[in-house]
């Protein structure tokens, strides 16, 4: 695969539910994307039937402090 190709395929942002504890620090930080359940646990774009959001520009850079500040480093950016 070029380059090129890898550079072209979006970037998501995805949960690892089998670390996150509910802290909510990212919907703080951006809640214009991210929601929250009843329990704290992050509601994003692609869930519950929804198309998963494409991140570039500010969205990307926002997407990679939200990464950043997780506590429990149950969120990660995937292409694809």
């Amino acid at each position: 695969m070029s380059r090129r190709a890898v550079a072209a395929e979006p970037v998501r942002l995805e949960v690892d539910w089998t670390r996150c504890d509910g802290h909510g620090l990212c919907a703080r930080l951006w809640s214009e994307r991210i929601g929250l359940d009843p329990w704290g646990y992050p509601i994003l774009p692609g869930a519950a039937g929804n198309p998963p959001l494409a991140l570039a520009g500010d969205d990307l850079e926002r997407a990679k402090q939200v990464v950043n500040i997780c506590p429990q480093l149950a969120l990660r950016l995937t292409r694809g």
